[in-house]
């Protein structure tokens, strides 16, 4: 009866089209709704931006707990080549389609299919939390607004529980990332004069050949960690832009670019090395970051749960999540969730419903059900 139910939430989740350049207030409403006629506390967190908001959620009482952590949020699907309708779950023989179902409303329809069990059954062994957030797919945007509320609203859980795919085996680690916005500052002149003007598309070429430089050291010489892939932090220059005409030496030009580094370095270090080698004229300012996931599972808490889980080998990943902030409150935090990435942010997005039922039974032998 549970998957019948699960199913029916993960329909109602994916039917919200909650890419994160839209609004996701009509999922966060019916989500709060759910979890007040399940019995919980629920504490609305609003976003700094409009249109978004997060909830906190809170069933049982004593000390400790589990948080169970999820987005909201989508990536888009304009431009890629989907044969079903994205925001509609559709079931192909195993395979449950559409926007999300893989990252991660998946594991969100699991969460929530479990709390509606709580209420009028026997008090559960210790509580059940949930923190549901906004816009991690652009960067982690709205965790770092919710942060702060967790512990004062939910209490000090004993575990986290972060549910992104990882085929229910548990992630311990991933890189941190800061993305860069470089502007490049020329002077704007004839081009059959252009010796006597600072071209900025120059400059930022001297930067991207710094970046190149700086990941080649990082390969060489920088911390390794071979259960990463790459094994080493990396340096990526994604977007550049500049000029109006190729008769006008260009003024302005702009580099956009990231840093994904291992627990053992710091993007700050890493930007100081591509700084001290540049020319005047660039401005380098940083437009987004999120620390990375370094847990032990030496920690009793994650021991325990990774034993619940059918298949315990630890995993690092090659994507961030929101887990990294939850261990930087003290919290034991491991990333555990159905299915793969590989389905993830993919034309036709898929998850197995056998995927969905591993993680129900996780959920319900940590709750003690």
């Amino acid at each position: 009866m549970r998957m019948d139910r699960t199913l029916d939430i993960l329909a109602r989740l994916i039917a919200f089209p909650t890419v994160s350049s839209q609004s996701n207030l009509a999922l966060i409403d019916w989500v709060e709704a759910l979890l007040r006629e399940a019995g919980f506390a629920v504490t609305r967190i609003p976003a700094s931006v409009a249109g978004k908001a997060g909830l906190l959620a809170r069933f049982g009482a004593g000390e400790g707990g589990i948080l169970w952590s999820a987005h909201s949020d989508v990536v888009p699907v304009e431009g890629q080549a989907w044969t079903l309708p994205p925001f509609e779950l559709t079931r192909k023989g195993e395979r449950l389609h559409g926007r999300g179902t893989t990252d991660m409303k998946g594991f969100l329809a699991c969460v929530l299919a479990h709390a509606e069990t709580l209420r009028g059954g026997d008090p559960p062994k210790r509580p059940m939390l949930i923190a549901l957030s906004w816009d991690e797919e652009v960067g982690c945007r709205g965790i770092p607004e919710m942060i702060g509320e967790v512990i004062p609203t939910l209490g000090r859980p004993d575990l986290c529980i972060v549910g992104e795919p990882t085929l229910m085996r548990p992630g311990i680690g991933h890189k941190g990332k800061a993305s860069y916005r470089a502007v490049c500052h020329g002077q704007a002149g004839h081009s059959a004069l252009a010796p006597k003007f600072t071209n900025a598309l120059h400059l930022a070429a001297d930067l991207i050949n710094a970046l190149r430089a700086e990941q080649a050291r990082l390969m060489a010489e920088g911390a390794q960690d071979e259960g990463q892939d790459p094994a080493y932090s990396t340096v990526h220059a994604g977007v550049m832009s500049g000029g109006i005409a190729l008769n006008i030496v260009p003024d302005r030009a702009e580099v956009l670019f990231e840093i994904r580094h291992l627990a053992a370095e710091t993007p700050g270090d890493i930007l100081a090395r591509i700084r001290a080698g540049l020319p005047d004229g660039i401005e380098i300012s940083e437009t987004g970051a999120y620390p990375g996931l370094a847990s032990d599972l030496a920690d009793p808490a994650l021991a325990a749960a990774a034993a619940e889980l059918d298949d315990p080998r630890p995993v690092k990943l090659a994507f961030g999540t929101e887990a990294g902030y939850f261990a930087g409150l003290g919290i034991p935090t491991l990333v555990a969730g159905p299915g793969t990435m590989d389905d993830g942010h993919q034309p036709d997005e898929s998850i197995a419903e056998s995927e969905l039922r591993r993680c129900l039974a996780f959920i319900g032998r940590m709750m003690g059900a």
